[in-house]
C-alpha cells in the first residue's frame, strides 16, 4: 500500500509527493486518470466520481461498439498474442472479406442470430468453400464469445446457426499405389521430379519442403530435420515470402530417409550446383534463402503456387495421355483426380498405414499435434481394405 510522508497508508492509487500535494492515479477502461490535490478527502470524492465517470463512459462506448471496432480490438488483445506472426493479416482479410464486409458496421449489441445465419447463406449462394464458412462462423463466434464475457452482449448470436457442412463427411484425397507411381512416372523429366519424390517419401507440408535447407538434411544419420516452414502472403499488396517457425510444436520432427529419398536429394543437389553455375549472378535465391534444397529452374524459393501449378499439368499431362489410350483401346477412360500438395501428404500417410505402420510412429512422422488427426487417416485406409476384401467375397461368391 502506499504511504504519505509521514509513513501513513494512503488509499490504493494515491501517492503524497515531495511537494506535500496529493496525487491520484488509475486507468479505467483504457482512460487515464489523474488528480492533484493537498486536500486529501477532496482528492478521494473526486478520484472516486472520476472512476465512476470512466467506467459509465467505457459502458456507453462498448453499448455502442460496431462488430468491425469489436473484432479489431479482440483480436489485438486477445488473438494475436497467441497465434504466428503469419497468420495476422490472412486471419483479417478472411474477417473482413465475409462477416466484415457484411456485417461488420452493425453494432455488437444489436447483431442477432438471424444476421449471422443471413451471412453463412450469403457466402453458400457465393459458392464459398466450405473450410472458408466453417472458419470464418468459428472465428466470429470465439470474438462475439468474448464480447459476451465482457458484459457486451448477454447472449452469443453464433450458435444454433444452419450450416451446410453439418452431416457431411470430409472427404480427403488419397492417391493409390498405382495412382502414386503413374505420377511419379509422369514427372520423370520433371524440373520438379526430384521434390515430388521427396514429398511422397516423407509426408512434408508443402510449406516445410518450401523451407528446407541443405543443413536440415543429415545424410551421416540418413534423416530430415523439419525447423522451418517458408511462408507466402500479401499485405496491402504487397508479396511478402519469409521463413518462419513449423506449424505446430509437434512439426519439429526427424524424418528418416525411406525409399529413395536419399538418392533423390542427392539428385537433387548436384542439379541446383549445375543451375548455380548456369545461372551465376542471375540465381534469385539468396540471403537466408541462399540455402534452400527445393528451389524454381531460375532459384528462387518453392512457394505453394509452383507446387500447386505442376500438380494441375501433371494431372493434365495424365488425362491427355488416357484420352488417346482409351480411344485407341477402345475403352472408357479413367479419369485421374485432381491432386494438390496435401493429398501427397495424405497419401504418405496412408502408405504408413498400408506397411502397418504403429498409429503413434505415424503421428509422429507427420508432426500432427492431435492423434485424432492421424487416426482419422488410418480409419480411411481401413474402411478401403475393408471393402476391398468384401469386393473379393464378391468375386468369390459369384464366380463360384
Amino acid at each position: 500500500m502506499p504511504k504519505d510522508l509521514k509513513g501513513k497508508e494512503l488509499p490504493k492509487g494515491i501517492y503524497q509527493r515531495k511537494d506535500g500535494r496529493y496525487e491520484a492515479r488509475a486507468v479505467v477502461g483504457g482512460i487515464k486518470i489523474q488528480l492533484y490535490n493537498f486536500d486529501l478527502k477532496q482528492l478521494k470524492t473526486d478520484f472516486e466520481k472520476a472512476k465512476e465517470d470512466a467506467k459509465n463512459g467505457m459502458d456507453r462506448k462498448l453499448s455502442n461498439i460496431t462488430l468491425d471496432e469489436w473484432f479489431e480490438e479482440w483480436f489485438t488483445r486477445y488473438k494475436i498474442p497467441k497465434i504466428k506472426e503469419t497468420s495476422i493479416n490472412p486471419m483479417k482479410t478472411k474477417y473482413r472479406s465475409n462477416f466484415g464486409r457484411l456485417i461488420g458496421d452493425m453494432k455488437v449489441s444489436e447483431i442477432r442470430n438471424m444476421d449471422i445465419q443471413a451471412v453463412i447463406n450469403t457466402m453458400q449462394e457465393e459458392g464459398k468453400a466450405t473450410s472458408t464458412m466453417r472458419e470464418a462462423l468459428g472465428r466470429v463466434r470465439e470474438c462475439l464469445e468474448s464480447a459476451k464475457h465482457n458484459h457486451i452482449i448477454s447472449d452469443n448470436p453464433c450458435f444454433d446457426i444452419t450450416v451446410p457442412w453439418e452431416n457431411k463427411t470430409k472427404e480427403r484425397r488419397f492417391l493409390s499405389q498405382e495412382e502414386q507411381n503413374k505420377f511419379l512416372k509422369q514427372v520423370e523429366n520433371n524440373w520438379y521430379k526430384e521434390m515430388f519424390y521427396v514429398m511422397f517419401l516423407t509426408g512434408m507440408r508443402v510449406g516445410e519442403v518450401g523451407g528446407l535447407k541443405w543443413e536440415d538434411v543429415d545424410f551421416k544419420n540418413k534423416c530430415i530435420n523439419i525447423n522451418r516452414s517458408l511462408s507466402c502472403e500479401y499485405y496491402e499488396g504487397e508479396k511478402r515470402i519469409k521463413l518462419t517457425s513449423p506449424k505446430t510444436h509437434n512439426s519439429y520432427r526427424r524424418i528418416p530417409f525411406m525409399g529413395e529419398a536419399e538418392q533423390m536429394l542427392l539428385s537433387q543437389k548436384k542439379k541446383q550446383d549445375r543451375l548455380k553455375k548456369e545461372l551465376g549472378k542471375r540465381y534469385r535465391s539468396t540471403g537466408e534463402f541462399a540455402d534452400l534444397v527445393f528451389v524454381t529452374s531460375m532459384g528462387s524459393p518453392v512457394l505453394r503456387y509452383h507446387a500447386e501449378r505442376e500438380c494441375k499439368k501433371v494431372v493434365k499431362a495424365i488425362n491427355k495421355q488416357e484420352a488417346f489410350d482409351s480411344v485407341r483401346e477402345k475403352r472408357v477412360p479413367v479419369i485421374f483426380g485432381d491432386v494438390y500438395p496435401h493429398a501427397i501428404r495424405h497419401t504418405f500417410c496412408s502408405r504408413c498405414f498400408e506397411l502397418h505402420m504403429n498409429p503413434k510412429v505415424v503421428q509422429k512422422l507427420m508432426g500432427h499435434q492431435h492423434y485424432s488427426t492421424t487416426i482419422d487417416i488410418y480409419t480411411h485406409v481401413m474402411e478401403d481394405d475393408i471393402n476391398n476384401e468384401v469386393s473379393k467375397l464378391e468375386s468369390a461368391v459369384v464366380n463360384g
